[in-house]
């Protein structure tokens, strides 16, 4: 019954999405393919990020900067995985994971997906985690995926992505057992190699939080109270790269920060939301990273359009990297 509904809810929503083109006088966003996603450089691993497409089925015009996104995701060479780092649906609707999916099949990458406060807010607690679970598995093709916090090892690397432990809505809440399996995962990693965590919400007072957030509240757009007890068990472990998204700000001065010693902390701009406060706040914003023996390369793109900006790229070297690494010295973005 509930595969029926969805079944026509989509066709609703297909309806509703094909006269928003024909009264707007829109048209399909066809990416270029004049410059194909591919690799700069012999990179270890490569990986597409990208937040916050909150994809919804009275909004047709995130869907269409969506498809093209995808699209463009597609044409790719060298692809490994695609990271997500929240709110991938609007209202966390069955229906709404189901497009998104829809649109992602045929992309044969590793999905690794964080929930956002969208996601979740509007129901109960194991109903988000249940529907969120089986839109990554449907993704995957397999049935890895049982909590909002996991961590998987792709290329060598290890990826932690963390949950919330119970509906919020703004929110993220991070359980005393979550921290402490953080601890552990981050020490599990060889030094000298990047330690990547994605949760959809920055640390407080990071990438342009508050003012961004037009909040006077210190914690305001974050993850909560739990901020600084995150910051603190990230911040004991060298090569941390803290992925997130949330902020809906374009590529810019908040795009990255180096936070205490150790945390090189990434706010991703939304992908189909409007951006603001950025320099670049267009749609389909979103980075290719491409991990090197000595760096991380976060190369700048829009997705929407399949270009390249390299302004705005982050060229971030690891600490301690091994003693006679491939270490990329050639970049140059096209």
């Amino acid at each position: 019954m509930n595969s029926f509904i969805v079944m026509i809810a989509k066709k609703i929503f297909m309806l509703i999405f094909s006269a928003y083109l024909t009264l707007s006088g829109s048209a399909l966003i066809n990416p270029s393919t004049a410059e194909p996603i591919k690799p700069s450089g012999d990179a270890n691993l490569v990986f597409a990020l990208i937040a916050d497409p909150q994809l919804s089925n009275y909004m047709p015009a995130r869907y269409n900067y969506f498809q093209a996104a995808a699209k463009d995701l597609k044409n790719a060479e060298g692809l490994d995985a695609l990271l997500n780092a929240g709110d991938v649906a609007e209202n966390g609707l069955a229906m709404e994971y189901s497009i998104v999916a829809d649109e992602l099949s045929g992309l044969d990458v590793r999905h690794i997906v964080a929930e956002g406060n969208h996601d979740i807010r509007l129901r109960l607690y194991e109903q988000s985690l249940s529907r969120f679970n089986e839109f990554i598995n449907t993704l995957n093709g397999d049935e890895d995926a049982v909590s909002f916090h996991h961590s998987e090892t792709l290329g060598g690397y290890k990826f932690i992505v963390l949950g919330s432990d119970r509906t919020e809505f703004e929110e993220n809440y991070l359980s005393p057992e979550q921290l402490e399996w953080l601890d552990k995962e981050l020490a599990s990693v060889e030094e000298g190699q990047p330690r990547f965590v994605m949760v959809h919400q920055p640390l407080k007072n990071t990438n342009g939080l508050p003012k961004v957030w037009n909040s006077p509240i210190d914690s305001a757009g974050s993850i909560g109270p739990q901020s600084d007890e995150l910051k603190a068990i990230l911040d004991k472990y060298s090569n941390v790269f803290l992925i997130t998204g949330h902020e809906h700000t374009g590529f810019g001065e908040y795009t990255y920060e180096k936070v205490g010693k150790n945390i090189h902390s990434v706010n991703v701009p939304s992908l189909c939301v409007n951006n603001k406060d950025g320099e670049n706040n267009d749609h389909g914003l979103a980075f290719v990273v491409e991990v090197y023996d000595g760096s991380v390369l976060f190369r700048a793109r829009n997705l929407s359009e399949g270009k390249w900006l390299p302004e705005f790229d982050l060229d971030i070297p690891l600490e301690n990297a091994p003693v006679g690494g491939a270490v990329r010295v050639d970049y140059t973005a096209e």
